[in-house]
């Protein structure tokens, strides 16, 4: 009974004081000097920069739509929505196509699609909401990987609404 007592109180291997310690992945983008991170599982493929044909009458964010393998698919800046200044389009630019669940496919323009990474629970930093100004967050937590902190990006934020 004494050696079950003492099993009971060691540290389970992948566990820390919070419980157990989850990985998550995060494909690594730069958006002018900055490095933010998305999740992968939303992630459905990455393109080369092609031709958006423009739509008139939307919000500026909204850069127009492309057809990707017959599919029609509405491209945003992240730039814009996140009040920037507007793309500088170049060799490495790229356009993500995400998955979500609501509003099916979006392709995001960014600047250049950095690399892959593999985080641990244990270190993302959840960033508190409510920002005091009155603007959206678009960050829903920031990861830390080799020395670097990467921000990572809240996608309801960005590709819901109007709210830039």
């Amino acid at each position: 009974m004494e050696q079950l007592s003492t099993a009971n109180n060691l540290s389970v291997a992948g566990e820390d004081s919070r419980g157990p310690v989850e990985t998550f992945q995060y494909v690594v983008i730069s958006v002018g000097a900055e490095q933010y991170g998305i999740d992968i599982r939303y992630v459905d493929n990455i393109v080369r920069m092609q031709a958006v044909t423009r739509v008139p009458k939307v919000p500026d964010y909204l850069k127009g739509v492309i057809n990707l393998r017959g599919e029609v698919i509405p491209v945003m800046s992240i730039r814009l929505k996140m009040g920037l200044e507007n793309d500088e389009i170049t060799r490495a630019t790229r356009i993500i196509i995400l998955k979500l669940e609501q509003e099916g496919n979006v392709g995001v323009m960014v600047d250049e699609v950095k690399e892959v990474v593999t985080l641990n629970s244990n270190e993302i930093d959840k960033v508190s909401h409510g920002p005091k100004d009155g603007r959206p967050s678009f960050i829903n937590g920031i990861g830390k990987h080799n020395n670097s902190l990467i921000s990572l990006l809240d996608l309801n934020s960005i590709t819901l609404g109007d709210n830039v």
